[in-house]
């Protein structure tokens, strides 16, 4: 699928203005982000792919959060809320390393952002997580715990959790990475419909299957841009 042109009516949930991100290893500098600046709209399906290394990863992580760029900004749009940060609920993210709570089962990890919500109504909660393990093939498996499934089953537990909720944006890393190719066409279905509730979905991946089907796809090499934004 070839990129389609933004509607002059969108929605900007997401501005990533100049980010570069280094690290230290020994006496090395390491640029793995270098002037990466692009943006996000609601209902946009986006990729960022590039060779290993590329900084794909790292950018996933300054705009989730859980890093800090050295120099730019992350900016939100989300109502009154403080720019810098997006508001509780609005962002997800499925990471690499997943980061299920062992003791829980698959059900009750999907269940999870919910519960934390305040005012969560519990009809509303069941009917959601119900449908996040249909989508993600996992309701013959919801009192499982994640050690007692494969790693595919606990990539697709980790994307119903993150899209449990409907966020406004997805922050998505590798989301096919350990699925075969019946189940990788599934999640990337999984994602279009997320797209298509409105939810802005940023995927990092290297599967030419999930780029092909983006509205716009972004390409990093060395830490850089290296196709329009």
């Amino acid at each position: 699928m070839s990129a389609q042109p933004r509607s002059e009516t969108s929605t900007r949930v997401l501005t990533a203005t100049g980010i570069t991100k280094t690290y230290r290893r020994g006496s090395e500098r390491v640029v793995a982000l270098e002037g990466v600046s692009f943006s996000l709209d609601a209902g946009e399906f986006v990729t960022v792919s590039g060779p290993s290394g590329s900084g794909k990863t790292t950018l996933v992580n300054v705009l989730a959060g859980w890093e800090t760029p050295d120099v730019g900004e992350v900016r939100w749009t989300d109502g009154d809320v403080d720019p810098a940060a997006p508001a509780w609920g609005a962002l997800a993210s499925a990471p690499q390393r997943l980061g299920l709570l062992d003791e829980l089962s698959v059900h009750e990890n999907v269940e999870l952002p919910l519960r934390l919500r305040d005012g969560a109504d519990r009809a509303d909660t069941a009917e959601q997580v119900g449908a996040a393990l249909e989508t993600f093939g996992l309701h013959a498996l919801a009192h499982r715990l994640p050690s007692e499934v494969s790693l595919g089953e606990q990539q697709r537990t980790a994307l119903a959790r993150a899209l449990v909720g409907r966020p406004r944006v997805l922050l998505a890393d590798e989301p096919t990475g350990h699925q075969d190719a019946g189940w990788a066409a599934g999640v990337i279905a999984g994602l279009q419909r997320a797209r298509e509730r409105g939810t802005a979905v940023l995927v990092a991946t290297h599967d030419e299957e999930v780029i092909v089907q983006a509205d716009r796809a972004v390409e990093l090499h060395d830490g850089r841009v290296v196709t329009p934004a």
